[in-house]
């Protein structure tokens, strides 16, 4: 008998409802910061690196320096210098924020939602697994091992049975095949020249 606590597909759906459900009730994070534009002196640079000669012939690299901490920033990340200056500033208001609220900026709460994530989904893959090979081996396993060798051993009396039975069945079959061969023989031979001798009638004897 199969184990009444033996995982089901319905279960593994149940697991991956509730772990939609709590990533929904997860704590929004804050809003993206801001950084002021009287605060900033920017620059635009000569790209470099790959990119095509468009990177280091243009100055669509966009260097930003906040002028309150010091702290500078260079985008090169696409050829257009409006998209740099975007990511420039993002990259810079990210980084004063990290450095006024450390654990509580938005920079850390959505590294550590990544790495929740990512142990969550992992957790739940070896769960899955571990049910699937638990279901398997409870469809195979029956009983303690001793039992299920017995029955195995009376399968495996009754196949050959059959099979004896079936060639006992097959020997039996070839006389009367003969025997069909003979009389069509014997007709034959009489329909062709009556004076013959059958052979059949003496078979068996010297």
């Amino acid at each position: 008998m199969l184990a009444s606590n033996r995982p089901t597909i319905q279960h593994l759906s149940m697991l991956d409802t509730t772990a939609s459900a709590a990533a929904k009730h997860a704590r929004p994070l804050p809003p993206r910061p801001t950084v002021n534009e009287s605060d900033i002196e920017e620059a635009f640079l000569r790209g470099s690196g790959p990119g095509g000669q468009k990177i280091n012939k243009t100055s669509c690299a966009v260097q930003l320096k906040h002028l309150p901490t010091g702290m500078v920033v260079k985008s090169q990340e696409t050829r257009s210098r409006t998209q740099n200056r975007k990511i420039a500033r993002r990259i810079l208001a990210e980084k004063i924020e990290l450095m006024e609220k450390g654990p509580e900026s938005r920079t850390m709460l959505k590294a550590a939602v990544r790495v929740r994530k990512k142990a969550s989904k992992s957790k739940k893959a070896k769960r899955k697994y571990r049910a699937l090979e638990e279901a398997k081996a409870g469809g195979v396993v029956v009983g303690n091992g001793e039992d299920e060798e017995d029955d195995d051993d009376g399968e495996d009396d009754d196949d050959v049975d059959d099979e004896d039975e079936e060639e006992d069945d097959d020997e039996g079959d070839e006389p009367e095949q003969d025997d069909a061969v003979i009389g069509k023989r014997e007709r034959r031979g009489g329909a062709s020249n009556p004076d013959r001798p059958v052979t059949v009638s003496v078979l068996g004897y010297s």
